[in-house]
């Protein structure tokens, strides 16, 4: 067992589970990760790895078919599946967040129909707030649900961003309901759209095309959703009733920081280990450059970082999991978690030499997954903005 990232007083039960996702990701994960990632070829002999190890299913409650486990649990498996290949970690985690929302916001109804299929990963989920030129603008929401005579919603409009888009068979959206109330997120609402998984138009009035190319986090597919006359019924409204979806999505991304906090430590852990073994192997100047003072503090460093943002991420989690409000908390670790992964990153790659910039070495990927988490799940500059505002709450000062 390695020193880094250790985590104190886990339960027999979450230490087996993560040493047998650990010995997955060494034995599945790494060894193929190279060259799916630049064939951008979607993993489907890991992903139903992981179904058979029921991770799908890891957070959902054992009386609908998963394993009830925490989310600090969820978060440390993810750390692991990050470690090995972000985008397989992006597999799992928009079908977390969905099923996370249905848990907790969810009528009777929906628990029961949706749950049991996505602990066994029959059901996959993606969630979809974002826009074309909408940015972290989440109240300028533009799509629309319109109300039916029958008690039904027609939907029209555009969204942006949907991982797991195509692959998915259940995205939980995020659309305007003209309710009249008086500010703008209180008429929002989550709608649970299911569809069959692929691209075009894959049922009348729903189309998703095809994927977004990207730099890095490749193999998981980034899709938009376009809404042209989609017809919905009053029961695909999340917890059944409108202008309540701002606030469930936002509970739902709550949890999401934790997560990509984790995967932003997962690939910093992979970035060390990729970075110390390198530097006892290079020799230069009759010695491995570990040896050479310069190195060596790079590694203290970095290392240092690693141990930082996995406590906070951690803490995070634990809070969320006692029932706590964790705002500020998970703003913190996903904003600290993130930036340290691309400060890590790029010291590897630097540690690397001329190496590191040959697609050879898995450092070059590493290079092109740390970016997006600067941006995954809101960017720095939105969570400083909502750590701010929670401090500026809690030490208000007394008049």
């Amino acid at each position: 067992m390695t020193r880094l990232a250790q985590t104190a007083d886990l339960t027999d039960v979450q230490q087996e589970i993560l040493a047998t996702v650990k010995t997955f990701v060494d034995k599945e994960i790494i060894p193929h990760a190279q060259e799916l990632e630049h064939a951008d070829a979607y993993p489907t002999d890991i992903v139903e790895g992981l179904k058979d190890l029921g991770i799908f299913g890891l957070t959902i409650p054992e009386e609908h078919g998963g394993l009830g486990e925490s989310l600090l649990t969820y978060a440390l498996v993810v750390e692991e599946i990050a470690r090995g290949w972000m985008s397989v970690s992006g597999v799992i985690n928009t079908h977390f967040i969905v099923a996370y929302m249905v848990m907790q916001h969810g009528t009777p109804e929906q628990k029961q129909r949706l749950l049991p299929r996505m602990a066994a990963g029959e059901v996959r989920g993606a969630f979809s707030m974002s826009e074309p030129g909408l940015g972290s603008d989440v109240a300028g929401i533009r799509t629309r649900a319109v109300p039916q005579d029958d008690g039904g919603y027609v939907i029209d409009g555009q969204k942006m961003w949907l991982t797991n888009g195509a692959s998915s068979t259940l995205v939980a959206a995020l659309v305007r309901t003209d309710l009249g109330a008086p500010k703008a997120h209180q008429n929002l609402t989550t709608f649970l759209v299911e569809k069959p998984a692929g691209f075009g138009e894959v049922v009348p009035g729903l189309t998703i095309p095809g994927k977004i190319d990207k730099m890095g986090y490749k193999g998981v597919d980034t899709t938009e959703l376009v809404f042209d006359g989609y017809r919905a019924s009053a029961d695909d409204v999340l917890g059944g009733t409108p202008g309540r979806g701002f606030a469930q999505m936002m509970d739902g991304v709550e949890v999401g920081r934790v997560n990509v906090a984790a995967r932003a430590c997962g690939i910093s852990i992979r970035a060390f280990e990729l970075a110390i073994a390198y530097a006892q192997q290079r020799e230069t100047f009759g010695k491995p450059i570990a040896q050479h003072q310069a190195i060596a503090f790079q590694l203290a460093e970095m290392a240092t970082k690693v141990e930082a943002a996995h406590a906070m991420m951690v803490k995070a989690a634990r809070l969320k999991d006692a029932g706590q409000r964790n705002d500020v908390e998970a703003g913190m670790a996903k904003l600290l978690a993130s930036e340290y992964c691309a400060e890590v990153t790029t010291q590897s790659f630097r540690i690397h030499g001329g190496y590191g910039y040959s697609k050879e070495y898995e450092i070059e990927r590493l290079m092109r997954e740390a970016p997006f988490l600067l941006i995954g799940e809101g960017t720095s500059e939105i969570q400083k903005t909502i750590i701010s505002r929670g401090l500026l709450k809690e030490y208000a000062l007394k008049r």
